[in-house]
């Protein structure tokens, strides 16, 4: 007789019935059927939701899901009818509770093997701002990679000031580097997915250089205040290896923070849908599309933007404000407008990545009027614009570097 029906792994003999009714009072005469209560389970259900599971590529990690070849099959030789009956019942109920456990409890982890990243699909006009986006991209690196050779083999400018300058352009650099390049690849390429790990990978790095950027603008922030604060003490408290380990703790902070964060992604099961409406592997537009309790994962968020963001936008705020206290104090018009000077460059960089976020957030918060599709896109320009700007900036308004930069570009010149 064909064995055609498979039973969460088991192979049914008796599976050439035609109906179901039929099937399972065959079951209840001889014992092969299992009860769940009071009922006896259905094989049509198990077999769509084995065969679901396998289109999907679900991780079934708890034993006894899978086909058994060897104790799965019926034997009547040798007088063993009796012990493989036991057996496989006793295979059927484990299934039976292991299905209840994964599908009715959602209790097991159920992971796809990937997302596909949709936020541009709708977009008009897609390949003129892939365009721009490659020219940000280029601008990026140039000017960063500059900024940090020039302050590397410029021995006078190895001072706290630069040091955190040089910790804000490692910053931008990998901050558009995780991003753009990708989802220039989703138009050259025409290719969405990405896989599951890749996607906590990119979501892990993109939000720790977004949050470092937040605290690198604190850090220079800092560096004011003490030099306008406390122009007699600044030498000694704002030394190379004060700001070295200013800088070390907020890497540190940072990475284990959003690894946690991260890491509780992976106790979302996803059996809806696998389309991420953003220009990233975004968190919460990820763990929207969990079937399971997301709770955790939204205090997880708030938390972060809290913590990342805010609190150093007021670290930052309030440094201005003791600025301002102590420039108005100073009896020259000319002091003013100097230490007011050495603030400009740092002023415009705070601005360029904290305005857009926060009036794209309040708008979408207040009124929730946004359009999906422009919020991607000007979420995507919020990110990508400050770390090409950032290094024209402090290269075009700070003298030390302004003057270097042009000696390097003069003496290659010449050589060429």
């Amino acid at each position: 007789m064909l064995m055609k029906v498979f039973k969460l792994g088991v192979i049914h003999p008796e599976s050439t019935l035609q109906s179901s009714e039929e099937r399972m009072l065959k079951e209840r005469k001889t014992g092969y059927g299992f009860k769940v209560g009071n009922e006896v389970g259905r094989n049509e259900d198990r077999e769509v939701m084995r065969k679901f599971g396998e289109i999907w590529g679900w991780r079934k990690e708890k034993k006894g899901m899978g086909r058994d070849r060897g104790e799965g099959r019926w034997r009547k030789e040798n007088g063993k009818k009796e012990t493989n009956k036991v057996v496989l019942k006793r295979r059927l109920w484990s299934s039976t509770m292991i299905f209840q456990r994964t599908v009715l409890n959602s209790s097991a982890i159920i992971h796809p093997p990937g997302f596909y990243i949709i936020g541009f699909e709708t977009f008009p006009f897609i390949s003129v701002y892939f365009v721009f986006l490659a020219f940000l991209y280029g601008v990026t690196v140039l000017f960063n990679i500059l900024v940090i050779y020039v302050i590397a083999s410029t021995r006078h400018l190895h001072t706290p000031k630069f040091l955190a300058v040089v910790n804000l352009a490692v910053i931008d650099l990998f901050l558009n580097t995780c991003t753009i390049p990708s989802m220039i690849k989703i138009f050259l390429i025409k290719n969405n997915f990405i896989p599951f790990n890749l996607c906590l990978l990119q979501m892990y790095v993109y939000y720790v250089f977004a949050s470092l950027e937040s605290f690198a603008l604190a850090i220079l922030a800092y560096d004011r205040l003490i030099a306008i604060c406390f122009p007699l003490r600044h030498n000694s408290i704002n030394t190379v290896r004060s700001m070295c380990c200013i800088i070390s703790v907020t890497w540190f902070l940072v990475m284990g923070v959003i690894a946690f964060t991260t890491g509780i992604m992976t106790r979302l099961s996803f059996c809806r849908s696998v389309r991420v409406f953003s220009y990233f592997c975004d968190y919460a537009p990820v763990f929207r599309l969990a079937c399971n309790d997301n709770t955790m994962q939204w205090f997880a968020a708030s938390f972060l933007s809290v913590l990342l963001l805010f609190v150093p936008f007021t670290f930052i705020f309030l440094s201005y404000v003791s600025i301002l206290v102590t420039v108005f104090r100073m009896k020259s018009v000319d002091s003013r407008v100097k230490a007011l000077a050495t603030c400009a460059e740092h002023l415009i960089l705070v601005a360029i990545f904290y305005i857009p976020l926060t009036v794209i957030f309040t708008i979408g918060f207040f009124l929730g009027v946004v359009n999906p599709d422009q919020r991607v896109l000007s979420l995507s320009l919020a990110s990508c614009i400050p770390p090409c700007i950032n290094p024209i900036v402090y290269s075009l308004k700070t003298k030390e570097l302004k003057t270097r930069a042009l000696k390097l570009f003069r003496k290659t010149k010449v050589n060429a």
